[in-house]
């Protein structure tokens, strides 16, 4: 049987390659397409393809978090993001987010296809030069200790600790590939559970617990 692919990205050129491409191939049948986040995660709960071929950067809702709704709402669906970047925090993010692979937008046809194969499978896949970012960041991890705030999200974690170094609202989003209003609102969010009313409240509180973490 074909693998069903829907594809989620915010430039049509890229969508209708990608859709060309497939349509080339053995064993695709693309049977969506997405523009924004928002739209990729109504699509794929609507359809249940086995794969949601997944932009970083989308407006809206960004990929990352596009595919952690994804993952939590229809489980059984894989996530292989695509990127212009090999970014260190969108490649942990993704991972994070439970994406199950990371190419560049530069890869192979063969690539591409092998990647959608591989995820659908239960397999991690990583293009060339994501696997080297991925494991910089595991070989430069610390010892672990529990998160003080356990009521925030993944999401909302990498927010606080991007704010305790110091990040202006707009620099956590381009660090994030999120834009500054989903900022502002994961920050109001934040607040909120943290039981604080300000930026610098939430910062006071987060380094009495030792944040960020080194």
């Amino acid at each position: 049987m074909s693998i069903r692919v829907l594809i989620a990205d915010d430039h049509a050129v890229v969508r209708d390659g990608l859709s060309l491409v497939l349509s080339q191939l053995d064993g695709f049948d693309v049977v969506g397409e997405a523009a924004t986040g928002d739209e990729a995660v109504k699509q794929a709960v609507i359809l249940r393809p086995d794969v949601v071929l997944m932009d970083v950067q989308m407006p809206g809702l960004d990929g990352v978090e596009a595919t952690r709704r994804i993952t939590d709402q229809v489980p059984s669906v894989a996530v292989l993001m695509l990127s212009m970047y090999s970014d260190e925090a969108a490649a942990v993010g993704a991972m994070r987010a439970g994406a199950r692979g990371y190419l560049l937008k530069g890869a192979g046809h063969a690539d591409v296809a092998a990647a959608l194969h591989a995820v659908v499978a239960g397999q991690a896949i990583f293009g060339e030069g994501v696997a080297d970012v991925l494991l910089a960041q595991i070989g430069t991890a610390g010892p672990t200790r529990d998160y003080p705030f356990p009521r925030l999200s993944e999401r909302e974690r990498e927010v606080l600790d991007l704010l305790v170094d110091g990040r202006r609202t707009n620099e956590i989003a381009a660090a994030l590939f999120v834009s500054p209003k989903t900022v502002s609102n994961q920050l109001t969010s934040i607040y909120g559970k943290l039981g604080v009313t300000d930026r610098t409240q939430a910062v006071l509180l987060a380094r009495e617990q030792g944040l960020p973490f080194r």
